[in-house]
C-alpha cells in the first residue's frame, strides 16, 4: 500500500511506517499529515487523504545513539551496493587497510566492493594496487540512517531529511588518505 515518513515534534525523522499505520496515528490524533501524496482511502462515510510526512503531536524521547552499528548490509545501503573501486554492483564489502595489516572492522576502514576488485586488491594496501576509492568511507548520520535502512527513500521525503551524506572522494584518493590510523 505505500510508506510514509514519521517526524518526532520537533520534525526531526525518527522511523518508516506503512500507511495503514500512518492513517491510525492520523485518526487517533496522535498524528498530523505533513505531506500527502495524491491518493485517498475511503470507507462508507470517510475519506481520508493517503499520507506522506507525518509528525507526531507529542515530543517523544528517542535514547541517544552516538554512532550506527556496522554490519555488511548497513555498509551496502551506505554505499548504494556499488564497488567504491570501479562502481559497478557490489557483492563483498573490503577493508580499506586490510585487518591482517592493523585495519580495524570500523565504518571508516569498510566499504562495498564487487567480487573482481576484491579479489584484485586481495591483501594489499591501496598504494600497492592500481585501485583507488571514489568516496571517503565515512559512519552514516544517526538520524538519516533511521530512514535508510527502510529501504530507498521517497523524494518527497527530502525536505525532512538532514543532509548527512557521504562526501565524494577526489578521484585520485589512495590509501595514505583515506586510510585509518592504527
Amino acid at each position: 500500500m505505500g510508506r510514509a515518513l514519521l517526524l518526532n515534534a520537533s520534525f526531526e525523522p525518527l522511523c518508516v511506517v506503512p500507511v495503514r499505520r500512518a492513517v491510525v496515528l492520523v485518526l487517533k490524533e496522535k498524528a498530523e499529515v505533513v505531506s500527502r501524496n495524491g491518493a485517498e482511502i475511503r470507507s462508507e462515510r470517510l475519506s481520508i487523504p493517503v499520507p506522506n510526512v507525518i509528525r507526531l503531536v507529542h515530543y517523544v524521547r528517542v535514547p541517544f545513539r552516538s554512532r550506527v552499528p556496522l554490519s555488511r548490509r548497513a555498509v551496502f545501503a551506505r554505499d548504494s551496493h556499488r564497488c567504491q573501486y570501479c562502481g559497478h554492483a557490489a557483492e563483498n564489502i573490503d577493508h580499506v587497510v586490510p585487518r591482517s595489516r592493523g585495519g580495524e572492522h570500523s565504518w571508516e576502514n569498510v566499504v562495498a566492493s564487487c567480487r573482481a576488485c576484491n579479489a584484485r586488491k586481495e591483501d594489499r594496501l591501496l598504494s600497492e594496487t592500481e585501485l583507488s576509492l571514489r568516496r571517503i568511507p565515512i559512519a552514516p548520520h544517526a538520524t538519516l540512517w533511521v530512514v535508510a535502512t527502510a529501504g530507498s527513500i521517497d523524494p518527497s521525503w527530502e525536505p525532512y531529511l538532514p543532509s548527512g551524506r557521504s562526501p565524494r572522494a577526489r578521484p585520485g584518493l589512495r590509501a595514505s588518505s583515506a586510510a585509518v590510523p592504527a
